[in-house]
């Protein structure tokens, strides 16, 4: 029963983290398309943020990441 209840719970582990590591990837390729759209230079930060689905604060954020 111990070692049921053990098993369980590190697929359920395992499955979280396969989830959190999904969405991180999702969230960290959608940043890479905005930083090269940004760097295009054609479209403006609202624009960026409308195809990308992030907010027009994170689209600035990039920005002035990128300027460092």
């Amino acid at each position: 029963m111990l070692a049921e209840n053990l098993e369980n719970w590190a697929q359920q582990e395992r499955q979280e983290g396969e989830k959190l590591g999904i969405v991180k990837g999702e969230k960290l390729g959608i940043e890479k398309t905005a930083r090269n759209l940004l760097k295009l230079g054609v479209l403006s930060d609202e624009q960026i943020a409308e195809a990308t689905g992030l907010v027009l604060e994170d689209v600035v954020k990039l920005r002035t990441e990128g300027k460092r």
